[in-house]
């Protein structure tokens, strides 16, 4: 395959990873990579230097396996919090700038948000939350959003992150799950011209305690014991943080597994490092650098998005509304975005309707994508809206806390592929009989900064290590994905290897689409799957069915799927075919077998 963008000399000298393979003298950028998995020690205690993290008590050893590897214990005997390593830039330097659809851009500083974050710590503690205590984000990515999420891990307080789009019934299992105290969230969503109910979809969901921000000028009637974003928000602007044991949990995320809840994934104070890290080395963001990317903190690239700018001292740029259109390209022209990162669905878009033509991007050094499989010919059209900038794949998921493959500025950027697996991780591709292969089911080898430790609603144990195979005498971690490495050591990504799939950038299982959608009276029982379209690009949702006796008529079935599909789960997923089936494949046990219908779909 051809490479797209090759480096020239200036970007290799003043890319992050450049400087540590001067420090070492590597001259390869393999033989830097093959010793940040080597002597991981050496490389985990070096980047948190480069990254700066304040630690209040220092760590006594980088990393003890005394445990084993499932059991790491990361800076151990330290103490910390996260968020003060995000607070390292000069006071008046731009820490966020943003703008809300049809408005201007606004601009906040380090002192301003600290000072906001300070403000909401307080807050928390007048209404009687303290250390431990767990609280629920249901909005959209806001400089509000941003200021809640790291005044509560500041307090010591845990943070369960909710999509702004999920349905009431979706929502209600994430607060299930978490019981938080209070529930933050806004009076309505503005999106696209649009005015969507937010805090009724949050009351339908059984929601405790309710803080909301109106973000129209019409007041809202709250229920009693719910209160206004005004009346919550304390005036004190000092505080101090609450340090905390590294293992400590700062962030609930939810992620689709294989059965019906999603997983519970927490977050420690080491996951943001290993964020960071990926920012820092894969992503090259410096000082001031302005980094975007539409997404939301019920997804890991909110957080990620936040720890990643901020610990590397850069802005976050924020757009209220949906990405979709001229406004938005006019933002990042404005906002003078460095960094641009992206689900490819939205390029789709964007080559479909040419809304983000004629912009002036040349400030962008570089774009990003992830979230699902991205289609080479658009990304080769997003190359070109900024003159020739190289993509950085980035795949990993919720429990890594970012990405296990991944690319590089200083390698030859060859659209839709993954140049090297991630620093500080490694990983084996496996075939059906275990064997290391060139296509296969990827398994990490543990133990990487990030990884997660912990379920709150499985046993973390089965999920990821039961019955994995093992690799020249090393315990492997199961993840789902399956990887293509091509002739020229870089990786393609193929898809998942079990029930779980990506629609536009959101993971949902297999089982939830079916649960759902048996309930219509013309399916006796159904396999949802997710296939890669010719050419790449985003996953398509087909639904094989056994048919039902049902009055439904047949021309009207699919509408009825997408229904249901729309309100029960999430209204951005669409099925793209709906096919009757006499019987679905089945194990000896009984299993349904969806790989057997996606290789069926395929092949026609």
């Amino acid at each position: 395959m051809k490479a797209a963008w090759t480096p020239n000399k200036n970007s290799i000298e003043q890319s992050n990873i450049f400087k540590m393979m001067q420090k070492h003298n590597f001259k390869s950028y393999t033989d830097f990579w093959k010793w940040s998995v080597e002597y991981k020690d050496d490389f985990w205690s070096e980047t948190i230097d480069n990254l700066e993290i304040k630690l209040s008590t220092p760590f006594s050893t980088i990393l003890d396996l005394s445990k084993g590897v499932e059991e790491p214990q990361w800076l151990k005997d330290a103490q910390l919090n996260i968020v003060d390593s995000c607070f390292q830039n000069d006071a008046e330097a731009i820490a966020i700038v943003y703008q809300e659809e049809n408005g201007n851009l606004q601009k906040v500083t380090q002192n301003q948000l600290l000072a906001l974050v300070n403000k909401i710590a307080n807050s928390f503690h007048n209404f009687g939350l303290s250390k431990g205590d767990k609280i629920a984000i249901d909005m959209a990515m806001t400089l509000e959003a941003v200021a809640i999420y790291l005044a509560a891990i500041k307090a010591g307080i845990i943070v369960a992150t909710i999509a702004d789009s999920f349905t009431p019934n979706e929502i209600a299992i994430r607060l299930k799950i978490t019981n938080p105290k209070l529930v933050f969230t806004q009076n309505v969503l503005l999106r696209a011209g649009k005015t969507l109910p937010l805090y009724e979809k949050v009351i339908a969901a059984n929601a405790p305690k309710i803080v909301v921000i109106n973000v129209t000028d019409k007041n809202i009637k709250l229920r009693d014991h719910d209160s206004y974003w005004t009346d919550f928000l304390s005036e004190n602007t000092s505080f101090k943080s609450v340090a905390q044991h590294p293992d400590d949990t700062i962030t609930i995320l939810f992620s689709s597994g294989t059965t019906g809840e999603p997983k519970a994934i927490p977050w420690t104070h080491t996951t943001p490092i290993k964020s960071a890290s990926d920012g820092y080395y894969h992503h090259n963001i410096q000082k001031n650098d302005v980094v975007c990317w539409p997404t939301n903190l019920g997804w890991m690239m909110g957080p990620w998005l936040i720890f990643a700018t901020l610990i590397n001292k850069g802005t976050i740029a924020l757009y209220y509304g949906a990405p979709l259109n001229r406004e938005f390209g006019e933002f990042v022209q404005h906002a003078k975005v460095n960094m641009l990162g992206i689900v490819p669905s939205i390029v789709k878009h964007w080559k479909k309707t040419k809304c983000n033509e004629n912009l002036d991007w040349n400030a962008i050094k570089y774009f990003s994508s992830t979230g699902e499989v991205s289609n080479p010919l658009e990304m080769e059209y997003l190359m070109q809206l900024a003159n020739n900038k190289p993509v950085i794949e980035y795949c990993g998921g919720t429990e890594i806390g970012g990405a296990y493959v991944t690319s590089t500025l200083i390698q030859p950027n060859v659209p839709s592929t993954f140049s090297t697996q991630a620093l500080g991780g490694e990983f084996v591709l496996l075939d059906d009989e275990n064997n290391p292969a060139d296509k296969g089911e990827l398994f990490l080898i543990p133990p990487i900064m990030g990884l997660s430790k912990s379920l709150l609603n499985r046993n973390h144990h089965d999920v990821y290590f039961k019955d994995t195979p093992s690799y020249n005498g090393q315990l492997l971690r199961r993840h789902g994905d399956q990887l293509l490495r091509l002739e020229n050591g870089y990786y393609k990504a193929q898809g998942r290897v079990d029930d779980a799939m990506n629609l536009g950038g959101i993971k949902v299982s297999s089982v939830q689409i079916e649960l759902l959608i048996n309930q219509l009276d013309f399916i006796k029982e159904s396999a949802a799957i997710a296939v890669s379209p010719v050419g790449g690009g985003a996953s398509l949702l087909v639904i094989y069915y056994v048919e039902s006796v049902s009055k439904t008529p047949k021309n009207e079935r699919l509408k009825a799927t997408n229904s249901s599909i729309k309100t029960g789960l999430n209204p951005l997923f669409k099925v793209t075919e709906l096919i009757e089936i006499e019987t679905l494949p089945r194990t000896a046990s009984g299993k349904v077998m969806r790989r057997k219908l996606r290789n069926k779909y395929e092949s026609c």
